[in-house]
Parts: C-alpha cells; structure tokens; sequence
C-alpha cells in the first residue's frame, strides 16, 4: 500500500494581512507599553462581527455600535457622558444618592447596578446590556461572569490612567473621534492656564479629610498629576513620585505651600467632616502661613478625586483657575 504524501503549499499573504500581521506584532513591543497614551488602532481591530478590542483581560468584540451599555466605575461614568453615551445602567457613586451632583441630572432613569466593588449580576443581566465596562483594578473577580453576560472591557486601573481609560471606552463604544476632539480641548485648555500662570508658579498642597484621618496627595494621584500638568509646583517635602501619605497634625507643616485645596470625603455616619473640623479648630492649623494668608480653598471630593473622569478634571481645571488667577 502506498503512503500518501502531502506537499505544503505556500499561498501568498496579501498586503492587507501583512499589515495586520505587522501591526499585531508592534502592538506588543515594550516601547508601546511605555507610553503614556496608546494610539487608537493599536488597540481595535475590525472583524466580520464587530470590533476587537484589547483591553486588561484580554480581548473581546463588541458591537460597532453598542447601544445598551452597563458601566461600573464611577470614572466609566463620566467618561461615557462626555462621550455622548447614557449608560442603562450604572454603579453608585460614593457620594450623592445615587450619582455625584455634577452628573447626577444626566442620568435620570439609569438603574443603579450596585457599587464598584460589589456589582449586582442579577440587575444587570436583567438589563440585557450589549456592553459592560469596568475596571480590573476593581472586578477583576467577577470579570467571567460579566463576560458571560455580554461583551466586557475593562481598564487596568483608575485614576491616573484616566486618558487611556477615556481611549479605551471610547474604543468599545466606537467613539474614537469624540475622545481625540475631548483630548484636544483638554491640552488647549492646560496650555492655557498654564501660561497664564507665567514663569514662576506658586506652590500647592492637596489635602483630604477621610473619617478619621487625613491624607497628603502626591504626584501620582487624579489631582496631582493635574496640578502637575499645569506647571504648578508642590512644596520640597511634597515631591514624591507616589500616591498618597497619611499625616497627622504633628506633622501639620508638612502641608504648608502658597495655596492649600482641600476635598472632604463622606461614608454616611462615618464622617470627614468629623476630621476637618478638628483640624480647623486645632491651634497648629490657625499658625499656618496658607492659613493666615486666607488661601486654603474647598474643593468636591467627587470631582478632584473619587470621580476621576474627564469631566472631573476638567472642573480641576476651572477651580484652579478660579483660585489662583484671581
């Protein structure tokens, strides 16, 4: 009996599959995942079903147009409205019933799906959503059973990943256009504020009160990579390449600078506000130079800091121009 032979036929690659080939492969190298914002095409790819898109658990195709989209990060939600997209469905805010007060007339009707760490799977796959956006920092546990409900995207992380999470939303609601004009507006308006803020820029400190502490926020933060962007300056002791410390009020005068923004964070009977006072009536806080310079400002909690969207920063934006170009 004879054996049969198989010969190996070479079928010539079109362009077209040479380029995708191309662009899989440099959407891998170490300089891409360096950069501090991604290009659009390196992350959605065109499909006979939808649009493949690369997020932090892999990959998934969601519909070219989504229409009924589940978010589950207070900064998803944001994102979404700046984008032009209401959500059917949404996480609680931390603070508002149930939406922060800057977003919250926006979303009248939106059924609240639990809150970030704790979604609820029932009402959302009673929402019968075609897209669910979320975050690994935050449901990373509990991403199968999102993907089993419908196409899911999550970003890596919160904060001050906040532009590549706006490109990647937009990405998976085929919005590309409306981020990169978003991203526009944002650069002219930080340009502008910054050169009216001229040559030599004051100092600032970010300051939260939390139930039963307080935190000095730091160059990583929402906030301070803001104040960073815009040129301002933080005092020598504040110039850490991190989040965030605790600190006390024996070390009060490690928040002295020329101007002093703080944001209050309330969890119902457990209250910031609590702290803040006591701060306030403290003796050491009254010896501060901001203090007696009358230039300690409130700012929202939900926009400098919990929300994280491009909406919140740029109210960041407008408060620091507000107070400092005054």
């Amino acid at each position: 009996m004879k054996k049969k032979t198989f010969k190996l036929q070479l079928v010539p690659l079109s362009l077209g599959i040479i380029f995708c080939l191309l662009l899989m492969i440099s959407s891998c190298s170490p300089q891409q995942q360096g950069r501090s914002l991604v290009n659009l095409t390196e992350r959605a790819e065109i499909t006979q079903t939808g649009r493949k898109i690369r997020h932090a658990m892999g990959e998934t195709v969601v519909s070219k147009k989504p229409k009924r989209v589940v978010v589950l990060t207070n900064e998803g939600t944001d994102m979404l409205i700046a984008l032009g997209v209401k959500p059917i469905g949404a996480v609680k805010s931390w603070q508002g019933d149930p939406f922060y007060d800057y977003i919250d007339a926006k979303l009248a009707s939106v059924v609240v799906v639990g809150d970030e760490f704790q979604p609820n799977l029932e009402k959302i796959i009673a929402l019968k959503p075609d897209l669910i956006i979320g975050s690994k920092v935050r449901q990373k546990q509990v991403y199968q059973q999102l993907a089993a409900i419908a196409p899911t995207v999550f970003s890596e992380t919160l904060g001050g990943t906040w532009k590549e999470n706006l490109q990647l939303y937009a990405q998976a609601l085929n919005q590309e256009e409306k981020a990169t004009a978003l991203l526009a507006a944002w650069d002219q308006k930080v340009a502008t504020l910054k050169e009216k803020l001229g040559a030599n820029p004051p100092t600032v400190s970010l300051l939260r009160f939390l139930p039963g502490t307080a935190k000095i926020y730091y160059q990583k933060s929402f906030p301070g990579q803001i104040v960073a962007e815009v040129g301002l300056l933080r005092p020598e002791i504040q110039r850490k390449d991190s989040f965030a410390d605790g600190v006390g009020l024996e070390s009060i005068q490690n928040i002295e600078a020329d101007y002093l923004f703080y944001f209050t964070h309330n969890e119902k009977d457990n209250k910031g506000t609590e702290t803040q006072i006591q701060w306030f009536r403290h003796p050491l806080w009254t010896k501060l130079k901001v203090v007696q310079n009358q230039n300690v400002y409130e700012v929202s909690d939900a926009e400098w800091t919990s929300s994280s969207g491009i909406l919140a920063a740029n109210q960041v934006l407008d408060d620091l121009s507000k107070h400092l170009l005054k």
